[in-house]
């Protein structure tokens, strides 16, 4: 059955600038490339096609493919990050930042987001506020491992994909429960995300018509003396 826009897939993938790994679904590949990160979750993502959960190119890829498909992509900047933006290269004041700059930090800067401290000249620190991989042609090795169709799992994977983690749900005649893990009101990624999960979750998933999000909290026992 050909993909269509709309629909949830289980996609596996590996991104890659001049060679260089940047983005990966595959633990042993994060490991080669030296960019493996213990608080990630590796294993196929479920995406909603059309919905731009992945960058445009491999988005677009993705249409009218099939279950077990597997290919290479190539994906313009236009349709990954973008092209440069002389613009968003800016300098400021040295004193402006608490810590020392040196060239290839990563800084935020209050009104202007995050950047790459790209140079340092006397007490002037300069700033490149475009994406990292802005301006670069990517290449994308793909497989679609299989169409979902199960709403909870759809869900399951929206939760996974914009809060990083898995979550005990459950869905039970159109009413679906998340049971909150401790501490995630201190998750800032799920603070920023929450909202979109539960908006997306109402309007891409058929079967969906109630969310409730569960915080319990258990009183600590007494240790005694």
């Amino acid at each position: 059955m050909a993909i269509n826009e709309g629909d949830f897939v289980k996609l596996s993938y590996t991104g890659s600038a001049n060679g260089i790994v940047f983005d990966t679904t595959d633990e042993d590949a994060a490991k080669s490339a030296d960019i493996h990160s213990t608080s990630a979750i590796y294993g196929p993502v479920t995406i909603c096609v059309g919905q731009k959960h992945v960058i445009s190119g491999l988005d677009e890829e993705l249409v009218g493919k099939d279950a077990g498909d597997e290919a290479d992509v190539t994906v313009p900047p236009e349709k990954a990050f973008g092209e440069r933006d002389p613009k968003k290269i800016q300098s400021f004041q040295k004193n402006k930042f608490k810590d020392k700059p040196v060239r290839g930090m990563r800084i935020n800067v209050e009104d202007q987001g995050e950047g790459t401290v790209v140079d340092v000249i006397g007490s002037r620190v300069v700033v490149d506020f475009n994406p990292v991989l802005a301006g670069q042609t990517l290449s994308y090795h793909y497989k679609i491992e299989e169409i979902v169709t199960d709403p909870l799992e759809e869900f399951r994977g929206l939760i996974r994909l914009y809060a990083g983690k898995d979550m005990e749900v459950s869905l039970d005649d159109e009413k679906a429960t998340v049971t909150l893990p401790p501490g995630i009101t201190y998750d800032r990624r799920w603070l920023l995300w929450r909202g979109r999960i539960i908006h997306e979750g109402f309007e891409l998933i058929d079967g969906i018509s109630e969310i409730t999000l569960v915080e319990t909290y258990k009183k600590p026992e007494k240790t005694e003396a």
